[in-house]
């Protein structure tokens, strides 16, 4: 962005950042997150989450897997912004970020005119460490790579354990698919359980919905409510959307409702349920 001289001070250009961490021996089709931050004045906005990563050196592409998150922090004069912003900027060169020149784009679906897209019904799941970068500024770049991999070892357990897809991870969460709410929710439980022996805390979001296959791709407004639902739980919670909730009887699980959200981006409002186990 190029600013006019009178107002140079007052916008600043966002700088993105690619988590190269774990992956940081991969070279192309990984995926991993991204993180932006970009001030106006006194206030900060900021947009992160997963990526994909196609191509190396100067060919190389960055996509959002799924809409990013965002998030506005207002701090009332314009030097307290410079300042958080300089302070954000910082831990994230700490925690093996690399500076990101290029812009990320949507990742759209290639066309493959030999494949046929599957209308498919599933359950999402989508996981959240909460507060992974504070967890990874404590231990360390060397002690938290350790970290994530058995944490990721945990989940994939549990999800061979229950039947689950992995769909995609997201540098400190993953998405993951089943046939029915009956096995998810035991899942993301189980996953909450072991994770916990590793001193992490995470945030699970449920839904139901359609989703396009075909090939490798996956495609659907599902993915989309699932990570908002996730974004709504607190540390520790399973929450559910309504469609979750009707598939199951009060017998096999118990629900307590935590009210009607306004899902970002999204065009109406939603019940959202907590698993109380």
């Amino acid at each position: 962005m190029i600013a006019k001289a009178g107002v140079r001070d007052h916008i600043s250009r966002m700088p993105k950042f690619l988590r190269i961490g774990v992956h940081q021996s991969n070279v192309s089709g990984y995926t991993s997150k991204a993180w932006c931050i970009r001030r106006v004045g006194p206030t900060v906005f900021l947009k992160w989450g997963a990526v994909e990563v196609r191509g190396v050196g100067d060919g190389r592409k960055v996509y959002w897997t799924i809409p990013p998150r965002e998030k506005t922090v207002r701090c009332g004069a314009a030097q307290a912004a410079k300042d958080y912003v300089s302070s954000a900027i910082a831990r994230r060169r700490s925690h093996r970020y690399e500076p990101l020149t290029g812009s990320i784009a949507i990742k759209r679906r290639s066309i493959n005119r030999g494949a046929d897209l599957e209308q498919v019904l599933a359950t999402i799941l989508v996981v959240d460490i909460v507060r992974s970068t504070e967890k990874a500024a404590r231990l360390g770049d060397a002690r938290w790579t350790q970290v994530m991999k058995h944490y990721y070892a945990a989940a994939r357990k549990e999800l061979k354990t229950w039947r689950g897809k992995e769909v995609v991870t997201t540098g400190d969460g993953l998405l993951a698919t089943f046939e029915a709410p009956a096995a998810a929710i035991p899942c993301a439980t189980a996953i909450r359980a072991a994770v916990r022996t590793l001193g992490l805390e995470i945030r699970v979001g449920l839904h139901v919905g359609e989703y396009e296959a075909g090939g490798s791709d996956v495609i659907g407004l599902a993915f989309h409510i699932g990570a908002r639902v996730a974004a709504k739980a607190r540390a520790g919670e399973v929450l559910v959307s309504r469609p979750v909730k009707d598939l199951m009887s009060e017998s096999e699980f118990l629900f307590k409702d935590r009210g009607v959200h306004q899902l970002k981006g999204m065009p109406k409002r939603w019940r959202l349920y907590r698993v109380d186990s």
